[in-house]
């Protein structure tokens, strides 16, 4: 066994892959000349973050901050690259890549994309967020492969039927989620499908009715199954601290835009 499919499997990863840094798209170059290395390969990788259903949040935000266990993983990947490759340079992202991340992981052969923009794994659905990890290794070290096509669903349009604004049916400017996640106020429109779907946070609408969700395995990774809160009430809001509170994943907008969209129920 190659010592990166060891490491990928004691942490917990099951799908992975490494590329060339010229066959990824690169969409903030600055980020990237900030590195004291050049850059030459990149592991990519989906970490699954399904652990429960949810009453009136988004599910991955049931959970801690994700950003909390990409950065342990990335830590984890890093040390062991610098390990089996001394002198080996990396860095690790997730979410804010100098790379297109979703291109990346569709590139390395680790999904479908989805109509609604997402990538669909064939074990965990589009319930997987992406993490990589850009390394001055040369690509066979980490045993990349050239680049796949892009593969796509089966275009069945139940997302695009079901999504509430319609914004996948290009009559939106905006999904749920982002309306939820808005600061300041909200109309009377936004608030009516608020209350409809019963969300204070996010939406999971798509994501429900696609086919590849039908049947969501759930994570092996321990972080997603801990301190899960699947429906969000203002007396467990206000019995969080400051500390505890930004360690959530419905924290990033303030308290203020969660508080105001609890109240929204009690109207």
């Amino acid at each position: 066994m190659h010592w990166l499919d060891k490491l990928c499997r004691e942490i917990g990863l099951e799908a992975y892959g490494a590329l060339a840094i010229g066959d990824v798209e690169i969409i903030n170059g600055r980020l990237l000349a900030r590195e004291d290395f050049v850059p030459r390969s990149i592991l990519v990788f989906l970490v699954p973050y399904y652990a429960t259903e949810t009453v009136n949040l988004s599910r991955y935000s049931a959970v801690k901050d994700y950003h909390i266990v990409l950065r342990q993983i990335t830590d984890r990947l890093i040390e062991g690259i610098r390990a089996a490759c001394p002198g080996a340079h990396a860095k690790g992202y997730g979410d804010h890549s100098p790379i297109a991340e979703r291109s990346a992981a569709l590139r390395a052969g680790l999904g479908i994309l989805g109509d609604n923009g997402l990538i669909l794994h064939e074990k965990y659905g589009s319930y997987v967020f992406i993490g990589d990890v850009i390394t001055d290794l040369v690509p066979e070290a980490l045993c990349a492969r050239p680049p796949v096509e892009i593969r796509h669903c089966e275009h069945c349009g139940r997302c695009r039927e079901a999504c509430p604004t319609g914004i996948l049916r290009g009559e939106g400017e905006d999904c749920l989620s982002a309306i939820t996640q808005r600061k300041g106020s909200l109309s009377e429109g936004e608030v009516a499908l608020m209350k409809k779907y019963n969300t204070v946070w996010g939406c999971d609408v798509c994501q429900s009715v696609c086919p590849h969700n039908a049947h969501p395995h759930i994570t092996p990774i321990k972080f997603f199954k801990e301190d899960l809160i699947p429906h969000l009430t203002l007396e467990i809001l206000e019995n969080m601290d400051d500390g505890v509170f930004s360690a959530r994943a419905f924290s990033w907008r303030g308290r203020k835009t969660v508080e105001r969209n609890l109240a929204l129920f009690d109207e």
